[in-house]
């Protein structure tokens, strides 16, 4: 695969033409952003990381039913991914709640409920991706009815694959954003961004700690050291 021009510089990833028209290179970045990129700092390998954990986690939903973007791993920071036409919506998917969402309703970080919570947010940055409902989506024309119900499903399915992964490695999926796209290939509806601890809230089960982007938002050290840990243990459980 003959990698080409860029295609997209965001924050924290690249994304560049390849010779075939229907697939990318997605490459990490080492920058970490959080608050809609009004904090931003440098971590060296954080981008190895995020690839390494994210193709690991991508790779199991494929091989468990949901389909994603994510091909194969083709270096350290680097993996090939199909084309995607992007549907600017986030769908974050609530196990417990923590953050913003547990400031918004006044419960104490770490909430459990007796329900799954699954939110909607319109990916603009302009607008600082506000909270939508499936009305607000389908009146703006970002996808309709059905696939707003088909992209619910697969989000709720993929949590659920990658709820029971993580826990035997000791680690809780406390919250997970997934972004999805029509793949250019065959119009298929597939997740379509990495899933890793930079999307995801991701605790130590014995221990509670954070080993996720919390530790960058809060100032709690030991970022690269706590992305390692998810992928070290992660990798473990391949090696089984």
């Amino acid at each position: 695969m003959i990698k080409g021009e860029i295609i997209f510089d965001g924050n924290e990833k690249q994304v560049f033409a390849t010779d075939d028209p229907d697939k990318v290179i997605f490459r990490y970045k080492d920058v970490t952003v959080a608050y809609n990129n009004i904090k931003r700092a440098r971590f060296v390998g954080k981008g190895t990381l995020d690839n390494q954990i994210s193709a690991i986690l991508l790779d199991n939903l494929n091989k468990n039913g949901v389909e994603t973007h994510f091909v194969e791993v083709t270096g350290d920071r680097e993996q090939l991914c199909r084309k995607i036409e992007i549907i600017p919506l986030e769908i974050i998917v609530h196990n417990r709640l923590a953050g913003s969402l547990a400031q918004r309703i006044g419960v104490e970080e770490g909430f459990r409920g007796n329900n799954t919570i699954v939110e909607l947010r319109y990916n603009n940055d302009d607008l600082d991706d506000p909270f939508i409902n499936e009305d607000h989506a389908a009146a703006l024309g970002l996808a309709s009815y059905d696939e707003l119900k088909y992209m619910h499903k697969q989000a709720l399915k993929a949590n659920k694959i990658l709820t029971s992964l993580l826990h035997k490695a000791g680690i809780e999926l406390i919250d997970m954003k997934l972004e999805f796209g029509r793949a250019s290939d065959n119009g298929a509806i597939i997740i379509s961004d990495e899933i890793s601890p930079d999307t995801c809230r991701m605790w130590d089960e014995a221990t509670g700690e954070k080993l996720d982007k919390d530790r960058f938002r809060y100032d709690l050290s030991d970022v690269v050291a706590s992305y390692r840990t998810v992928y070290e243990r992660l990798k473990q459980l391949e090696e089984k």
